[in-house]
């Protein structure tokens, strides 16, 4: 079975936690030991796992990320958003995380990140569990 929720995101590029949304997924399904697979239907969005402690660390993904993925005139996509759809690609759209004891298996610092590349705008977010 395919879990899916909702994100809204607010800024044109950003990256917001769905750690807590991923995590209660797991304890609502009751899987003490086995895999979660998160997945996104998007071509200008992606998913991450990185620090959750200090939101710098956000603003400075995001900063490296503009700065090696300019907006540019010469992109041939008509729409404008083509350095969305390459930030896609270079970061991709889906993770794996293993659980155990009930529980998403992320280091101390880890968070799960859907990150906005052309927003802002509803973004869905599907999960899957598989037990081991």
């Amino acid at each position: 079975m395919t879990h899916k929720f909702k994100v809204k995101t607010s800024g044109k590029c950003e990256m917001a936690d769905i750690t807590a949304a991923v995590a209660e997924i797991v304890r609502a399904n009751d899987l003490e030991s086995g895999v979660c697979h998160v997945f996104v239907p998007h071509t200008t969005c992606a998913l991450a796992i990185n620090e959750n402690a200090d939101p710098d660390v956000k603003t400075d993904i995001l900063c490296k990320l503009d700065e090696s993925v300019p907006e540019d005139p010469a992109y041939k996509h008509a729409e404008g958003n083509s350095p969305a759809h390459i930030k896609a690609v270079l970061v991709g759209s889906s993770l794996t995380v293993f659980i155990e004891d009930g529980a998403l298996q992320l280091g101390t610092w880890q968070g799960l990140y859907l990150c906005e590349y052309d927003g802002p705008r509803e973004r869905e977010v599907w999960v899957k569990l598989i037990k081991a």
